[in-house]
């Protein structure tokens, strides 16, 4: 009787991450194909004006810029971030949690670094699996106990495992190529009202498909919550992961967060909005200890409400609400 109970539950659990992968998978799926719709539109545009040598250049020059980013990337943000890459002997149990979960998550071992700054948060970058790298702060390794450093840990094992470096960099390469044809057409030596026209096409593209990359970014930051779920079966100690990252990123002098602004795509959570986070956040924790358990999660998850200001601000970012996470983390059985 226990096992078939045991075994009902694993095949609620199975179906209910299914239908979750699928429609997150059909979202991300029909954003890439808006993408790709526009950027080709647009092109066909230049194309009819000026024919067809120009915005080919323009796309060859889009592609090169994002193939030599993509390249380099994995050496700025080492630079950028201060980061110190470890061995087991260094620190045995963070060394130890990311091998086991890349295990069950059936990736290579990623090298394990610590970025030697005070703002906490976890990051993972590498142009491929086999070149993946997994860091945690050094204010992350004082403020987060094991099971919220694992919920952490798996959420970064599932960027890697799903890609997202390279779909997101991939991505970028279309709101570069509406840029560079923006600034081509309004600065060119075609200055006619057609080139005028196009140069205001380009730009308005330019806004919508990057909007439209950052929707692609918040997706894949639920995805990799699910991800993180998944290979750890404790939602609330995510939850409690970031309401602990999001209050102690608020003792964090503004300065030292502007300086991994340019960063903060690669974080767990977008640490320019921790201050108003907070202010929701701080009402989950009901016996005031700090961290989040399964019923105060409960309990958030059910009272608190996302505001229109709130979802407005969230279309210009590439992190979702955080209070929309954790709400999102207690729906999962």
């Amino acid at each position: 009787m226990i096992l078939k109970n045991e075994s009902k539950i694993l095949i609620n659990e199975h179906n209910y991450f299914a239908m979750r992968k699928i429609g997150l998978y059909t979202r991300l799926i029909l954003a890439i194909a808006i993408l790709f719709a526009i950027i080709y539109g647009l092109i066909t545009l230049i194309a009819y004006f000026l024919g067809y040598a120009q915005p080919i250049f323009l796309a060859i020059i889009a592609v090169f810029i994002v193939i030599l980013q993509y390249l380099v990337s994995p050496k700025i943000v080492e630079a950028s971030m201060r980061v110190r890459y470890i061995t087991r002997k260094e620190n045995p149990k963070l060394y130890g949690m990311i091998e086991n979960l890349a295990r069950d998550a059936n990736i290579p071992m990623p090298k394990v670094g610590i970025a030697n700054i005070d703002l906490p948060n976890a990051f993972a970058f590498g142009r491929n699996l086999k070149d993946g790298r997994v860091c945690v702060t050094r204010g992350l390794l004082k403020i987060l106990n094991d099971e919220e450093m694992e919920a952490v840990l798996g959420h970064e094992i599932s960027h890697l495992k799903h890609r997202d470096m390279a779909i997101i960099t991939m991505l970028s390469v279309i709101p570069l190529i509406c840029y560079l044809a923006f600034w081509n057409f309004l600065w060119g030596r075609r200055r006619s009202e057609g080139a005028a026209l196009i140069a205001f096409i380009a730009f308005a593209v330019y806004l919508i498909t990057n909007l439209i990359v950052l929707y692609v970014s918040r997706i894949r930051e639920y995805y990799a919550d699910y991800g993180s779920v998944l290979l750890t079966k404790r939602p609330h100690a995510l939850a409690s992961a970031l309401y602990r990252i999001t209050t102690a990123t608020t003792f964090i002098r503004p300065e030292k967060i502007k300086e991994a602004e340019g960063m903060k795509a690669f974080f767990a959570t977008d640490p320019s909005t921790a201050r108003k986070d907070i202010i929701d956040l701080k009402q989950a924790d009901l016996n005031l200890d700090g961290h989040l358990d399964e019923y105060e999660l409960k309990v958030f998850a059910e009272k608190a409400r996302i505001t229109t200001t709130d979802r407005l601000l969230e279309i210009f970012s590439s992190h979702p609400n955080v209070v929309e996470r954790i709400k999102r983390l207690a729906e999962i059985k």
